[in-house]
């Protein structure tokens, strides 16, 4: 999966770290943003991602606001964009924003490889386990 590249918006430094190294073990490569009110710049300066992994709760500014800025660029109209949050009871309303995708966190690194792979295939996937 080595021609993959995927953009992780998280203000935790912890979840950002795990979902870049279950990212990296799969080939991919993980761009991680901490500050989402960098999120203008990062995608000025960055060629196109296969995949976004969007936090819901952070400071200043929430993951429907992320999954709106994006979804705003023409580059990000058919690019999975997946919430992962600790906040599994956000499943209905992420899915009624159009996301395209759901993973709770703790991810489950066990799963995780099977998951990845069918969001990149296009495929939604709902999980809160």
């Amino acid at each position: 999966m080595s021609e993959y590249r995927a953009l992780i918006v998280d203000d935790n430094p912890n979840n950002l770290g795990v979902l870049v190294q279950l990212l990296t073990i799969e080939g991919i490569d993980a761009t991680g943003l901490q500050d989402p009110m960098r999120l203008s710049t990062v995608l000025k300066n960055a060629t196109d991602f296969d995949v976004v992994f969007v936090d819901l709760e952070m400071p200043g500014v929430d993951g429907y606001s992320v999954l709106d800025h994006l979804r705003a660029d023409k580059r990000f109209q058919e690019t999975p964009i997946v919430a992962y949050t600790v906040h599994t009871s956000e499943i209905n309303a992420a899915r009624n924003r159009g996301f395209h995708s759901f993973l709770a966190k703790p991810l489950d690194a066990e799963r995780f490889p099977d998951q990845l792979s069918r969001i990149l295939r296009g495929e939604p996937v709902w999980s809160v386990q």
